[in-house]
């Protein structure tokens, strides 16, 4: 029997289930190999359903991409994706004309609102070595009053998003990169997008990474919010305790709003994803990559899309990539270009 801190357990798949006002987490963990002269894999594709590769084949897929992996223009309403890069890089291009290169823990986070389309592409930039890329792409939904916002871009370099690390008694630490939400007295230095849920002052919203070291114990504070909800994902590492339950396999827990103490029991490095959040508590109506409130709605929107491509596509191909320079930029629809202090 779970504990009293444990609401639920239930093992991974792919989307990760979250719960409201989240609507899932798509977890990419990819051993691209080296790169060809076109920033694609320098492997054979034979096998893959190009278009619509999900298979993992080799520990890698292609998605929806044909040369490069990823995800070409596709358009988006009524949610906001919140991705997090961990390992490679990603280039994004928008009917806004928003661009940017990012990874290496940037993190990128967008208001679909009235409707927006973008590209979300895996360049593979090295030719003499392996490519990983690992990172989460988490959908938050909107609240019926925002769902018809303006379009938002916001990059948040790997630089100004806020590192907390402790250490138990033992000295073994506990690693927090906090994406949006409070720990402790101090916020994510960057404020959420101004229509996004994240920016109610009562919705609790909080996204953090967590890395324990072999043996390292640590205490999830409790949520500030009686109605707050919970999940932690258990995505690598051997073994864990979460509130005195013993967990041998990676899985997603809901939990109670009480504090709860982590202990990592393996021999390597334990890491987790908390998501949590005040509930919506609105009717959810989905269709695809649309999200409103009601079917009346995801009518109207596939019409809105069908009639205006949501402003049109102002780039010459689908899926754009951004040259094989490195660097990491955003560029604004205002014009506005930004860089984080250090491209390493």
């Amino acid at each position: 029997m779970p504990s009293a801190a444990i609401l639920k357990i239930k093992p991974l798949g792919f989307p990760w289930d979250t719960i409201d006002p989240f609507l899932f987490c798509a977890y990419h963990d990819d051993a691209y190999p080296a790169g060809n002269a076109h920033m694609g894999p320098a492997a054979s594709l034979a096998g893959r359903q190009l278009g619509q590769d999900f298979s993992r084949q080799d520990g890698w897929s292609m998605y929806h991409g044909q040369t490069v992996p990823g995800f070409p223009s596709h358009p988006h309403r009524g949610f906001e994706t919140v991705t997090i890069v961990r390992k490679g890089l990603i280039d994004h291009a928008d009917s806004l004309g928003a661009a940017a290169r990012f990874g290496r823990g940037d993190v990128q986070w967008l208001t679909a609102g009235r409707g927006i389309v973008h590209a979300e592409m895996f360049p593979l930039l090295a030719t003499d070595q392996a490519n990983p890329l690992e990172l989460f792409q988490i959908w938050l939904n909107l609240p019926a009053a925002s769902k018809m916002a303006p379009p938002h871009f916001t990059m948040i370099w790997s630089q100004d998003v806020l590192r907390h690390v402790t250490q138990d008694e033992a000295g073994r630490s506990t690693e927090l990169a906090v994406i949006a939400g409070r720990l402790q007295d101090a916020d994510a230095p960057l404020p959420p997008p101004p229509d996004s849920w994240a920016a109610q002052i009562d919705a609790d919203v909080a996204i953090w990474t967590i890395r324990m070291d072999p043996g390292a114990r640590w205490t999830l504070p409790a949520t500030a919010g009686k109605l707050t909800q919970r999940s932690l994902y258990f995505f690598k590492g051997e073994q864990v305790e979460v509130g005195g339950e013993l967990l041998t396999q990676h899985a997603a827990i809901e939990l109670a709003g009480s504090a709860v103490t982590l202990v990592n029991r393996g021999s390597k490095d334990a890491e987790f994803l908390l998501l949590q959040g005040k509930p919506i508590g609105e009717p959810v109506a989905q269709y695809g990559p649309f999200v409103m409130n009601t079917q009346a709605e995801i009518r109207q929107t596939v019409a809105d899309y069908q009639r205006t491509q949501f402003g049109g596509w102002p780039w010459p191909d689908s899926g754009p990539v951004h040259g094989r320079e490195p660097t990491r930029f955003a560029r604004y629809p205002d014009g506005r270009e930004t860089r984080p202090a250090s491209n390493d």
